[in-house]
């Protein structure tokens, strides 16, 4: 299943075929060199951590999820910033792993943590961190990131480094990150009378919205919801927090949803479904129905994060001027994650270096890498969809700018969105588990009409309490 929402939560289940491709640096075909252990040098390099990487340093790094032959342009300016990264460094030999469809699934994934046979710089999301330490996978790269090493360091979001960080300790250096919010059908919002550069901001507007969306008729459901494949308990989760709450409480060892906002969000999305029959008749959607559902004039709105929208243009042949966006309803928190690369333990220090000096040009530079807009424009790729947006300060205001002037799409539509940012709160731990949990909540919700809104939630609380208490 393609998916941006699990390229962020969790990993595909497709059987994943990893390959291998070098490419090479320009001026040295350099072999991998020995680990040394962190802090080592592989070839001329300074044993300072906090030094940048010697451009004469010899080294040899393999870097997850190059793209696939299948995303021609993807892979052509993969290898052109290779290729601009060598001018730099050119003793640097990049060997970039591709792999189909998504990067390492589940046990694929977990397999290679345990067998230690994750490449050099590895690909994983914000919820991954756990994991990743309790199997020593990843290295602490505190001493090696710095306003040298990475000089916009002081503009990325604190909060996104947040994610990446135990007991003080950096493990990661973010690509992408997001925050959800409501995505919304301009067609239908004209359709109906509303005004599709206001969307909806508390839920009793998106409840009245949804009815008179529905009452279009032709199946057409006004809002749209998740309830199956943990989909269900993450925007169940997204909802909670919209409202202030959480799922749980503050120690991390029990439930917090089982009270007046839980009873809330459970108790709107029951009405909506039930009493205003504004939610469509299927149910026991996940993530791609919706998607689907709203691409084809079919769905008036529905929580999302930014990147669906190029998902459906690219993948379902949708037009991006029918599609706008808004904060999250309810606006005192919204559901954020992320993805990001972390670095393998027990490298050289030299390889640190490389992997940091990498993960800098390709991910961490406004005008450089995938934030290249022009280029990105000329290859015929999306631009304008407001993520990744880690930016803060003198970068976001370059970034915008640039993003604005080579937009690929009319990102008026997300002002709303863009001009009234929500605080990103991190998904629960035990995410997927408890999202397993609450799926159980949203189908009983939107399956059965004589559900007993009470009795899920004191069920999944129970539920979520054992999950906790099996860290």
């Amino acid at each position: 299943m393609r998916s941006a929402r699990f390229r962020r939560t969790r990993r595909s289940g497709a059987v994943a075929l990893v390959s291998a491709l070098t490419l090479t640096a320009l001026a040295a075909c350099g072999t991998s060199a020995s680990n040394n252990g962190a802090g080592g040098s592989e070839g001329g390099g300074s044993s300072d951590p906090a030094a940048p990487l010697d451009p004469e340093a010899k080294v040899t790094i393999t870097i997850d999820c190059m793209p696939p032959a299948a995303k021609a342009a993807e892979l052509r300016e993969w290898k052109q910033d290779v290729a601009e990264f060598n001018q730099k460094y050119p003793n640097v030999t990049i060997e970039g792993r591709s792999t189909p469809g998504q990067c390492l699934e589940p046990p694929r994934f977990t397999a290679m943590l345990k067998a230690k046979s994750q490449p050099d710089v590895f690909y994983t999301y914000f919820t991954d961190l756990p994991q990743v330490l309790d199997n020593d996978g990843a290295a602490d790269i505190t001493a090696y990131v710095n306003d040298r090493t990475v000089p916009l360091l002081k503009d990325i979001d604190p909060n996104v480094l947040g994610s990446l960080k135990q007991d003080g300790k950096l493990y990661g250096l973010p690509t992408s990150n997001y925050t959800m919010g409501l995505l919304i059908n301009r067609k239908l919002f004209k359709r109906a009378g509303l005004n599709p550069d206001s969307p909806p901001r508390t839920w009793d507007e998106v409840r009245a919205a949804a009815r008179k969306i529905a009452a279009l008729g032709n199946g057409i459901a006004g809002y749209g919801d998740y309830s199956a494949a943990n989909t269900g308990g993450w925007h169940f989760t997204a909802q909670v927090y919209s409202l202030g709450g959480d799922i749980v409480d503050a120690s991390g060892k029990k439930a917090a949803f089982n009270n007046d906002v839980g009873r809330q969000v459970a108790r709107n999305l029951r009405a909506m479904r039930w009493d205003d029959d504004s939610m469509g008749k299927t149910q026991l959607l996940k993530w791609g129905d919706l998607q689907k559902q709203i691409a084809s004039d079919k769905l008036g709105m529905f929580l999302a994060a930014p990147d669906d929208i190029a998902y459906m243009v690219q993948q379902l042949g949708a037009e991006y001027e029918n599609f706008g966006m808004g904060p999250i309803p309810g606006e005192r928190n919204t559901l954020a994650g992320g993805n990001n690369y972390m670095i393998k333990s027990g490298i050289s220090g030299d390889k640190i270096k490389a992997a940091v000096a990498w993960l800098n040009f390709k991910n961490l530079t406004v005008g450089k890498g995938q934030f290249e807009w022009a280029r990105t424009k000329a290859d015929k790729l999306p631009v304008g969809v407001p993520q990744p947006n880690f930016w803060l300060g003198v970068s976001k205001k370059k970034d915008d700018a640039a993003r604005l002037a080579n937009a690929t799409m009319p990102v008026a539509n997300f002002r709303t969105f863009m001009d009234n940012p929500v605080p990103g709160k991190a998904e629960p731990p035990k995410a997927q588990e408890i999202y397993k949990v609450l799926d159980n909540v949203m189908s009983g919700i939107l399956t059965n009409k004589d559900a007993d809104v009470d009795k899920l939630l004191s069920t999944a609380e129970s539920q979520v309490n054992q999950v906790l208490a099996n860290q």
